[in-house]
C-alpha cells in the first residue's frame, strides 16, 4: 500500500468579524497544492435550522438544549478535516473555539484529540475589539447598545475564544492585511513542527 503523506491542517482561531474568513481565502488562492475549507461559516450551511446557529453558538449559555448536538458537530467537523489530510489533502478551518458554554464542554481539547498524528498549525486570530465593532456595524449594522456599551456577546466573545491561548502563531488583522497574514502563515509552515495541539490534547 503507497505511503500518503498528510496534508497540512491549519485552524484559524477567532472572533467573528476577526478576518479569518479572508485570511481563510487567501490560503485556498495562493498556496501550494488543494486547500480545503472545512470551516464553521462552510459547516453551519448544513445545520438544519432548528439547530442553528450550531457551531457557532456564541459564549453565553444561551441554547443549552442544542449544546451535546454541538459537541457532536464538531467531532463530526474535525473527523471529516482529519479525513482529508490523510488523503493528502490540506485543510484551512475558520473557526471560533470557546468554552463558555452553560456547563463545560471540553470541545477544544477533544478536537485536538481527534488530530492526534497529524501536522496542525493552531493560529490565533487576534483584532481589537474597537475594530470588532467597526466591522459589524458595517457588515451587519448592528453595533453598541442604546447606552453606548459593546453587547455582552460580543464582550464574551473577545475574553473566551482565545482561551487557553495556546498557538503555534498569533496574527493581528488591524495589523497587518490578509494577505499579510497568510505570508506570515505561510513562513511559519517552513519552520519548526508546530505544537499547540499536541499540548492542548491533554488538557
Amino acid at each position: 500500500m503507497n505511503f500518503i503523506k498528510p496534508g497540512w491542517i491549519i485552524i484559524l482561531n477567532g472572533t467573528p468579524r476577526s478576518g479569518k474568513s479572508s485570511i481563510a481565502a487567501v490560503i485556498q488562492k495562493t498556496f501550494e497544492g488543494v486547500w480545503m475549507n472545512i470551516g464553521v461559516d462552510r459547516y453551519m450551511e448544513m445545520i438544519p435550522d432548528r439547530y442553528q446557529p450550531g457551531i457557532g453558538l456564541r459564549p453565553g449559555g444561551e441554547h443549552p438544549e442544542i449544546e451535546p448536538i454541538i459537541v457532536n458537530m464538531y467531532k463530526a467537523m474535525y473527523q471529516s478535516i482529519a479525513a482529508h489530510s490523510r488523503l493528502g489533502m490540506n485543510v484551512v478551518v475558520d473557526v471560533g473555539h470557546h468554552d463558555g458554554y452553560s456547563v463545560p464542554r471540553g470541545i477544544l481539547p477533544m478536537c485536538a484529540r481527534i488530530l492526534k498524528g497529524l501536522p496542525v498549525l493552531f493560529v490565533g486570530v487576534r483584532c481589537p475589539i474597537e475594530i470588532i465593532m467597526k466591522r459589524r456595524i458595517a457588515t451587519w449594522q448592528t453595533g453598541y447598545t442604546n447606552d453606548g456599551n459593546i453587547p455582552k456577546p460580543v464582550s464574551l466573545w473577545q475574553q473566551l475564544v482565545h482561551q487557553p491561548g495556546i498557538y503555534d502563531l498569533e496574527v493581528d488583522t488591524s495589523m497587518n492585511s490578509a494577505g499579510e497574514c497568510a505570508n506570515i502563515i505561510r513562513r511559519r509552515l517552513e519552520g519548526p513542527s508546530p505544537t499547540a495541539f499536541h499540548r492542548i490534547e491533554s488538557m
